[in-house]
């Protein structure tokens, strides 16, 4: 009983501790810095970056250099890189250049360290180099533009992609709303088409009681001009021109009187 009683008084103390979380006290500032978009930052010097010697051929001319920051992906086969030993600054710059790049490695062949390395003849590996190259920093500059332009590209296709798929995506209630739009018009058309053809039949009915109406209005009109004709008094033709020609001896006219 004693041993509960301990044990839980023991926990009871305890449990304010128990509940901290242990957690690194990070500091606030001066360690994470905002992102810049993978834009170039104008407080940054591009031409100075470090490597570190990770491989040599047997010669110990050419050397595989690793570097954290891969801006060295803008080098090309050719290009010249200058540099000096880390902790080792003679104030003259050893002379390499680029053979092959890869991510994060690059590869550069090597003539001579005295300047740099005071004539020592071997180069170990895991020797970090403190490089320059202003060549770099150019073209650090024109991939950052250049990466505007294929950012502004982008966004005008995300657009475009985002007009898509909002179409897509709501293609089949904008079937069902045109359907519906056009089956509307077809109704409100056939509505029409049987209102006018009810109008025409209509107008048929009408315009045949009014034919039959006129038809005999007009025949009593027509007998009623002939009947109030006026006949003309003067004669036309010569009425001797009509008597019948029967080859007869006809006398002088007019004719002598006879007495009976």
């Amino acid at each position: 009983m004693r041993s509960f009683v301990s044990t839980f008084l023991f926990l009871i103390f305890c449990a304010p501790a128990l509940a901290v979380v242990a957690v690194p006290e990070l500091p606030a500032e001066g360690v994470v810095v905002s992102d810049n978009n993978n834009f170039i930052d104008r407080r940054i010097d591009y031409s100075n970056f470090m490597g570190r010697i990770t491989d040599r051929n047997s010669d110990g001319d050419i050397f595989k250099i690793h570097v954290e920051n891969d801006n060295s992906k803008f080098f090309k086969a050719g290009d010249i890189v200058y540099f000096k030993i880390n902790n080792q600054d003679t104030g003259r710059y050893c002379r390499a250049s680029i053979r092959t790049v890869e991510d994060n490695y690059f590869s550069v062949h090597i003539k001579d360290f005295n300047p740099c390395w005071e004539g020592r003849a071997y180069i170990p590996r895991g020797l970090q180099l403190n490089f320059f190259s202003r060549k770099l920093a150019d073209r650090v500059f024109e991939a950052s533009k250049y990466r505007e332009i294929l950012i502004l590209r982008k966004e005008g296709f995300l657009k475009q992609l985002s007009g898509i798929n909002r179409f897509l995506w709501t293609f089949d209630q904008q079937r069902l709303k045109v359907a519906a739009d056009y089956d509307r018009r077809v109704n409100e058309l056939l509505r029409e088409k049987q209102l006018a053809i009810d109008n025409l039949i209509q107008k048929k009915q009408e315009n045949l009681l009014l034919q039959t109406e006129l038809k005999a209005k007009l025949k009593s009109l027509d007998e009623s001009l002939d009947h109030y004709k006026i006949e003309r008094q003067e004669y036309l033709e010569d009425r001797w021109a009509m008597d019948q020609d029967l080859d007869l001896p006809v006398g002088r006219r007019p004719m002598e009187e006879k007495s009976y």
